[in-house]
């Protein structure tokens, strides 16, 4: 059975090895991994998930354009799966295209329904925080994912083009 946790240096091994399935260079969507982020030493991977969990508190000043967000693991038997966050508010570009909530299932995972079991169990974090809606976005050649935020009542506001390419933009109501 699957569950949500805070990210955790416990999981190093298995979230390097998810890493390793999607390519070192590749963009895990809700991870919060940035550019120069170490996660290869020891160090760096819990300097990393320490920053995931201040980024949480509202209290913790964050760099210009960056906005508070929860980060969790989706994991099952000690293993990572992949991650899903919650941007607490948007800032222009997050409401172009990033949206509230970014998710990603490492690719050994896939097709068992977890990103959208994963989107459904966040709804209630976001509704806890005071929103109304969300804003969840997707690629628009993303066929699963488009699925899982229209299995979360996603109503579809439009599709444009943005930074991140062309993007699919959905509200759901909370």
């Amino acid at each position: 059975m699957p569950r949500l946790t805070s990210p955790t240096t416990q999981l190093r091994d298995s979230w390097l090895a998810a890493r390793e399935e999607w390519g070192r260079e590749t963009h895990q969507d809700g991870a919060g991994l940035r550019v120069g982020d170490d996660v290869d030493t020891v160090e760096g991977f819990a300097a990393w998930v320490e920053r995931l969990r201040g980024e949480s508190d509202p209290s913790t000043v964050l760099d210009e354009g960056l906005v508070h967000a929860s980060y969790w693991w989706i994991v099952e038997d000690d293993e990572y799966l992949g991650a899903i966050s919650l941007r607490h508010t948007l800032n222009d570009f997050l409401l172009r295209a990033g949206g509230h909530i970014g998710y990603g299932v490492r690719p050994s995972a896939r097709r068992r329904g977890l990103a959208t079991w994963a989107l459904r169990a966040v709804l209630p974090e976001a509704r806890a925080l005071g929103l109304d809606r969300v804003l969840v976005t997707c690629d628009d050649a993303n066929a699963a994912s488009a699925r899982t935020i229209e299995s979360n009542a996603g109503v579809l506001e439009d599709v444009r083009q943005t930074e991140l390419g062309r993007t699919r933009r959905y509200w759901i109501a909370l």
